[in-house]
C-alpha cells in the first residue's frame, strides 16, 4: 500500500521510475555536499547522474517532471542549480578570480540568450498560428510560408539549455587539471553556440512576418470547400481534448467514407488534430467560435454530433441543416438518454433498446425524432461461433470510469476491481486489462486501483515465466515502432506546426489504403505473437483496439458501458458487475444490456460459475438471452447496419434541402409581395 500511495504521490508507474527518482532526488541533493567539502570527483559523478537522470525521466515519467514543474522546480530551475553549485565548486578550490568573473559571466549570458530565444520562438509562434488547421484540401494557395526547422524550432529549451554542457564539462577538466585553459574553450564554445542560435532564429523570425492573415486563410478554405461541397459534416468538440477522446471521431470515419453524400469532419480544439486517425475525409479544425462563423457550407445538409459539447451550440445556429446527435456508443449510462439531445433535430440509435431508453425522458424527447441506425463499426467482430479459444481462457476486463460525478460513477474498479482480479488470477485464467481512457482523471481511488491491477498482472506474468517473453517482446518492438511509425505518415500526420501541416495538405486518394490495412493487421499479429497465448496484457494505447481485444477474449466483464452493447455483437458471454447489489431483477430492469448478462456481486462469489460458460461451452444458459438481445440493442442484420445509416442520411439531407428550397420560395414570395 506504501508503495502505490509513492507511486501515486510522485506520478510513476513502477519500482524503475520510482528508482530513477531517488537516484534524481540523490544527485541533486548531492551535488551541494560535495560542492561545499570540495569533492570534485563527486561533484562529477552526481552532476551526470542528474543531467543522465532528468533526460530519462522526460521519456518515462512525464508526469512526475510536471508535478516538479509545479512546485516550480522547472527544468530551468534544475539546470540553474546545477550551474549555481559548480560555481561554489570553482571557489571552494580556489579558481582565480578571473576564472570565477568569466564563468559567472558566460552562465549569466547563456541564461539570457535562453530567455530572448524564448521569446522570439513565442513571436514566431504566434505569428504561426492560423485560425484553422486543414487537412485533405489542397491550401497551397494560402501564402504559408515553410515552417523553422525542427533543430531551431521543436524542443527548443531542451537543446538551449543543454549548450552549457561545454562550459561545465571545460570548468571541471580545468579544475581538475588545474590549468585555465580547458574552461576558457568551454566557455567559448557555450556563448558561441548560443548566439549562433539566437542568430539563426532571428532570420526565422523575419521569414514569419510573412504569414498571411486570418482572413486570407479563412477565405481561401472557403474556396476549398466550394470545389468540395460537402454534404455531411461529422461535428466534434470536447472541452478536455485529447487522444483519450478521438476514439469519439475516430469510430465513425469508416462509416463516412462509405456514405453516398460528400462528408466533412469539423474539429473544434487543435490538439484532437494530431489524434486524427487515417481518412480521406477533408478535415477542418477551427477553434474560434468567430471562424466557425465564417466557414460558407451552402450545401450542408446534415450535421453529425458524436459528443454533447457546449460548443455544439456554435454549429446547431446553422437553420440550413439538420442536426443529428449519433453519440459514440449506446449504453444505458444518463449521456444516452440525455434531454440536452432535444436540440437536435434526430437522435439515431443503434436499436429498439436506444428508442425504449429515450422513452424515459418522453416528456423532452419525441419518438418520432429517433431513427434505428444500427452500429455500423461494429461489421468486423468475429462471432462466437468462429472464435477460437486459446490454452487458457481469456477474459477481457474493461471497465468504465469514474465519470464527471459520483451520480453517474459506473465503475467497478473503485469497489471491487482489485479483488476481481486476484479472484480471476486464482482461477487460472489469462486477463486482458483495457481500463477506459479516462480512468483515474477524477478519482485518486480509481487510479490507485488500476495501479493496484497493473502491479497483480506484472507480478503474476513474472511467475508465468514473463522473463522469458521478454526476449520476443524485446525483439518485436523495433518492427511494431516501424509500423506505427509508418501509419503515422499514412494518417496524415505530417511533420511541423500546425501551420506546416495546413501548407502541406493536399486532398486525399487511395493511395496507401491497402498499407494501411496490412500493416495494422501485421502490427495486431506480431503484437499477439511476441506476448503469447498465456501472459496478461494490460492495454492503454491505440493499439490494439477495443475490437481486436474483442475478437482475443472468450468473455467480457465490464460495467454499465458502450462496450457491453458493441460486445454484444459477437454473441460472446459477457459478464456486467453489479457493485451496488441491487437484486438480480432489479438490476436487469434498470439496465438494458443486462437482459444477456451474468451478474457479478462485489464479492465476486459467482465468478467460478461464470467461467463456467468458458470452459464449458454446453453450460452457457444466457446464450439464447444473447441472440435476443442482440437484435434488441444493434438491430436487424438485414439490411445492414451501414445501409441503414446511409439511408437515414440520405432521407434527411433530402428533407433538408426541401425544407431549404420551400423557405426560399417563402422569401421571393414576400420579396414580390413588398416590390409588388
Amino acid at each position: 500500500m506504501t508503495f502505490r500511495w509513492l507511486c501515486g504521490v510522485l506520478r510513476v508507474r513502477g519500482k524503475t521510475d520510482l528508482l530513477l527518482v531517488f537516484l534524481f532526488a540523490a544527485g541533486f541533493a548531492a551535488l551541494p555536499v560535495f560542492a561545499l567539502l570540495p569533492s570534485l570527483w563527486g561533484f562529477v559523478a552526481a552532476s551526470a547522474v542528474t543531467y543522465v537522470v532528468d533526460e530519462v525521466l522526460h521519456t518515462r515519467a512525464p508526469a512526475f517532471v510536471r508535478r516538479l514543474a509545479a512546485l516550480q522546480l522547472t527544468r530551468t530551475m534544475r539546470f540553474a542549480v546545477r550551474t549555481v553549485m559548480l560555481l561554489a565548486l570553482a571557489d571552494r578550490m580556489d579558481a582565480s578570480d578571473a576564472v570565477l568573473v568569466a564563468a559567472l559571466a558566460v552562465f549569466s549570458a547563456h541564461f539570457t540568450v535562453v530567455i530572448l530565444y524564448t521569446a522570439v520562438h513565442h513571436a514566431i509562434r504566434r505569428r504561426r498560428t492560423l485560425p484553422v488547421v486543414v487537412r485533405n484540401l489542397d491550401m497551397s494557395g494560402a501564402g504559408i510560408p515553410q515552417s523553422p526547422p525542427a533543430l531551431l524550432y521543436r524542443r527548443f529549451l531542451r537543446k538551449l539549455l543543454h549548450l552549457d554542457l561545454p562550459a561545465h564539462a571545460g570548468l571541471l577538466a580545468a579544475l581538475a587539471a588545474g590549468a585555465w585553459q580547458p574552461a576558457g574553450i568551454g566557455f567559448a564554445l557555450t556563448a558561441g553556440f548560443a548566439v549562433a542560435a539566437v542568430v539563426a532564429l532571428l532570420g526565422q523570425l523575419r521569414r514569419a512576418r510573412r504569414m498571411p492573415s486570418g482572413d486570407e486563410v479563412i477565405a481561401e478554405l472557403n474556396r476549398q470547400l466550394a470545389g468540395y461541397r460537402p454534404e455531411v459534416a461529422l461535428y466534434f468538440s470536447f472541452a478536455a481534448v485529447s487522444r483519450d477522446f478521438m476514439y469519439q471521431v475516430n469510430m465513425w470515419i469508416e462509416t463516412l467514407e462509405q456514405l453516398d453524400r460528400r462528408p466533412l469532419i469539423i474539429l473544434r480544439e487543435r490538439a484532437s488534430f494530431r489524434y486524427l486517425s487515417r481518412t480521406s475525409i477533408p478535415v477542418v479544425c477551427i477553434p474560434k467560435a468567430d471562424d466557425v462563423a465564417q466557414l460558407e457550407l451552402p450545401e450542408l445538409r446534415v450535421v453529425l454530433y458524436p459528443g454533447n459539447a457546449g460548443k455544439n451550440v456554435h454549429m446547431l445556429r446553422v437553420a440550413e441543416s439538420k442536426h443529428v446527435f449519433i453519440g459514440h456508443g449506446d449504453s444505458d449510462k444518463l449521456a444516452s438518454s440525455n434531454r440536452v439531445s432535444k436540440v437536435y433535430d434526430e437522435i439515431w440509435v443503434a436499436g429498439r433498446a436506444g428508442r425504449d431508453r429515450y422513452q424515459r425522458v418522453r416528456h423532452a424527447i419525441s419518438d418520432s425524432a429517433i431513427v434505428e441506425v444500427g452500429r455500423p463499426q461494429l461489421s468486423s467482430i468475429r462471432l462466437h461461433a468462429d472464435h477460437v479459444p486459446g490454452p487458457l481462457p481469456t477474459v477481457l476486463y474493461a471497465p468504465t470510469w469514474e465519470g464527471w460525478s459520483d451520480d453517474d460513477c459506473h465503475t467497478s474498479l473503485i469497489p471491487m476491481g482489485v479483488p476481481l482480479v486476484e479472484k480471476l488470477l486464482a482461477e487460472n485464467v489469462r486477463v486482458l486489462y483495457k481500463p477506459h481512457p479516462l480512468t483515474g482523471k477524477r478519482s485518486r481511488e480509481a487510479a490507485e486501483a488500476d495501479r493496484a491491477i497493473r502491479e497483480l498482472l506484472r507480478a503474476d506474468n513474472e511467475r508465468r515465466g514473463g522473463q522469458e517473453a521478454e526476449a520476443a517482446i524485446a525483439t518485436a518492438r523495433p518492427r511494431l515502432a516501424e509500423i506505427q511509425a509508418r501509419l503515422g505518415e499514412l494518417s496524415g500526420r505530417l511533420g511541423g506546426d500546425d501551420a506546416q501541416q495546413t501548407r502541406e495538405a493536399r486532398p486525399a486518394g487511395l493511395d496507401g489504403e491497402a498499407e494501411w490495412h496490412e500493416l495494422r493487421a501485421e502490427w495486431h499479429r506480431l503484437f499477439r505473437e511476441s506476448r503469447g497465448p498465456v501472459l496478461h496484457q494490460v492495454i492503454v494505447k491505440q493499439l490494439p483496439t477495443l475490437y481486436e481485444c474483442f475478437d482475443q477474449a472468450d468473455i467480457l466483464i465490464s460495467d454499465v458501458s458502450s462496450v457491453v452493447a458493441d460486445f454484444v455483437a459477437s454473441l460472446k458471454p459477457y459478464v456486467l458487475t453489479n457493485a451496488n447489489g441491487l437484486s438480480d431483477d432489479a438490476f436487469r430492469a434498470a439496465y438494458t444490456t443486462a437482459g444477456g448478462a451474468y451478474l457479478l456481486d462485489r464479492d465476486c462469489t459467482r465468478l467460478p460459475e461464470i467461467l463456467d460458460a468458458v470452459r464449458e461451452p454446453g453450460h452457457d444458459p444466457m446464450a439464447p438471452e444473447r441472440r435476443v438481445l442482440k437484435e434488441y440493442v444493434l438491430g436487424p442484420d438485414r439490411p445492414t447496419s451501414m445501409e441503414r445509416f446511409n439511408a437515414a442520411v440520405n432521407v434527411l439531407a433530402c428533407k433538408a434541402a426541401a425544407e431549404q428550397e420551400e423557405r426560399h420560395a417563402d422569401e421571393q414570395e414576400v420579396v414580390v409581395q413588398l416590390t409588388g
